[in-house]
């Protein structure tokens, strides 16, 4: 009868041990065989929508123009879907100058890494510089200094579920430019960020 228990325990113990591996998490952070595990949205495992991916992007576009001081003028550029991910965008209309733009990038950077997203790859160009990162539930993000020294966000989501996606709710601190496209060059002039701009 003793013996009967052992074997009995030790094949309970072995079918533990089997099922806790599945719940190993990988280097990234992510659980194994899922795109997307916990984010702020209090969506986990895979079943987050690109509506809910790009709500989650507009949380991080919405926080890190926040965080920039003094001010910057913004307004929203394009979204766009790809076959399991959205991309939402925005676009700086203040002039940075070119004196301006590492210490730009130096703020969201450093706001980035406060808010643990991993920095992924910097770009220190002297007229195009630029910062990419990625946070722990797989969503990326960069800043770029792109053509007139015009600055843009972007916030990319991981592989999610195919849904519709509703214009972003997030109020541009400046004209909405609806309908526009291309967005105006920066033209927005600050007594910090435009200094030494013509």
């Amino acid at each position: 009868m003793s013996r009967r228990f052992q074997i009995i325990a030790v094949a309970l113990a072995v079918g533990f041990a089997l099922s806790a591996c599945g719940s190993e998490k990988d280097p990234s952070g992510a659980n194994a065989g899922t795109a997307v595990t916990e984010s702020s949205t209090g969506t986990k495992g895979n079943s987050m929508d690109m509506q809910g991916a790009a709500d989650r992007a507009d949380g991080m576009l919405d926080a890190v123009l926040k965080e920039i001081a003094p001010e910057v003028q913004w307004a929203h550029g394009p979204t766009t879907k790809g076959s399991c991910d959205v991309t939402r965008r925005r676009t700086v209309m203040t002039i940075v100058s070119a004196e301006r733009r590492q210490t730009f990038l130096d703020q969201v950077e450093k706001f980035w890494r406060t808010s643990d997203y991993r920095i992924k790859a910097k770009n220190d160009d002297a007229v195009f510089p630029a910062v990419y990162a990625v946070t722990k539930d797989g969503f990326g993000i960069s800043v770029s200094v792109r053509a007139k020294g015009q600055v843009f966000f972007e916030a990319d989501s991981p592989c999610v579920k195919e849904s519709k996606v509703a214009d972003s709710t997030s109020k541009p601190n400046g004209p909405a430019y609806r309908g526009v496209y291309p967005l105006p060059s920066p033209h927005v002039r600050s007594d910090y960020w435009s200094r030494g701009a013509s």
